[in-house]
């Protein structure tokens, strides 16, 4: 049971961290909008608009891509803990042939 909360723990840390970073260069590339507000003429103004648009395509792309990845991070977390011993055969067995393969390489 702690190995499941374990898991959850550590997929929910990574998963902040790579939201936060994606929050984190949003947000300076909206300054960065701003910044540019200094520029004049057409082209600036276009660059601005397209630059907008696309932060904010990114933005929902975002909450999509979290709203879509927690079913699957929650039932492989399920999975893992419920079958620990299946976890670790089919990675013995997987890092078994890579050895094999790499090995055979060389």
């Amino acid at each position: 049971m702690a190995r499941k909360s374990t898991v959850q723990n550590d997929s929910d840390q990574i998963k902040d961290q790579v939201f936060s970073e994606l929050q984190v260069l949003i947000e300076e590339s909206e300054k960065l909008l701003s910044d540019s507000a200094s520029l004049v003429g057409e082209e600036a103004e276009g660059l601005r608009a397209q630059l907008g648009l696309k932060l904010r395509q990114a933005r929902d792309a975002t909450s999509r891509l979290g709203q879509k990845a927690q079913p699957v991070v929650d039932a492989t977390e399920q999975y893992l803990g419920g079958h620990p011993w299946q976890t670790v055969a089919v990675s013995a067995g997987f890092g078994l042939v890579v050895g094999l393969l790499l090995g055979r390489r060389q």
